[in-house]
């Protein structure tokens, strides 16, 4: 299980607190006690997805997915700083990304270290 504190929260909610969306998914991820994969998979069902696996799975894969998006340069500083609202732009101009979806999915990044995740990319450049 991946845990949110209530401090992160608010950090998260000063830095989107003018996207109605990523608001959304920060007031589940509340309601779930901080569970970000329990509050992930309730809005991917919200979104109309059926994940087939244990919440944690399912999370993990979904942003090993969209790992060479997320972890482009461009972004990735921004990223290392704990700052999503670019890379949030970023998503939403992606027409097959659950918008619903990239607050947790972003949290989840953070919360594995960014290089940590971003480095089975890196090691192939």
């Amino acid at each position: 299980m991946t845990q949110v504190t209530s401090k992160e929260i608010a950090q998260f909610r000063s830095q989107l607190a003018d996207d109605l969306i990523a608001l959304e998914a920060l007031d589940l991820i509340e309601d779930c006690d901080g569970d970000l994969e329990d509050a992930a998979m309730t809005l991917a069902i919200r979104a109309g997805q059926q994940p087939e696996r244990a919440n944690s799975e399912w999370l993990d894969a979904l942003a090993r997915k969209w790992r060479a998006v997320i972890c482009e340069q461009e972004y990735r500083e921004e990223l290392l700083n704990s700052s999503l609202q670019e890379m949030m732009e970023h998503l939403k101009t992606m027409p097959t990304f659950p918008k619903i979806l990239a607050t947790p999915v972003l949290i989840y990044v953070l919360k594995q270290g960014v290089n940590n995740f971003c480095e089975p990319l890196d090691s192939l450049k």
